[in-house]
């Protein structure tokens, strides 16, 4: 990908519950995009938050900052996405997962002098 260039990014929604064969979710999510040539995969911890059932789940009170919502972005050309997310479909039934089309800009390094 060049500089300036058009791009998609999927956003996952899930918690640190989340497993498929005693790993976390995220985790499978990222091996399977580094595995497909995904360009860029970021995980954040969320430190609060709340999905369909509306139980918050909170980093406030130690003893109950368990499950706290995770988000996994992916970043690469629409082509790429669109052929993982038949993938990625199959790894997260139920979970909810955003597209949206990204303008991306890398800063160039300083020429030496």
């Amino acid at each position: 990908m060049s500089l300036d260039e058009i791009a998609t990014k999927v956003t996952i929604f899930l918690s640190e519950d989340d497993r498929l064969h005693h790993h976390g979710l995220h985790d499978a999510v990222l091996n399977q995009a580094k595995d497909y040539g995904v360009i860029g995969a970021t995980v954040w911890r969320a430190i609060e938050g709340f999905g369909p059932s509306g139980r918050v789940r909170t980093s406030r009170f130690p003893d109950a900052s368990t499950g706290l919502p995770l988000i996994v972005e992916l970043i690469d050309s629409p082509e790429r996405i669109e052929k993982f997310l038949v993938k990625l479909s199959e790894l997260t039934p139920g979970s909810l997962v955003t597209k949206e089309q990204v303008r991306i800009m890398r800063t160039q390094t300083p020429a030496s002098e």
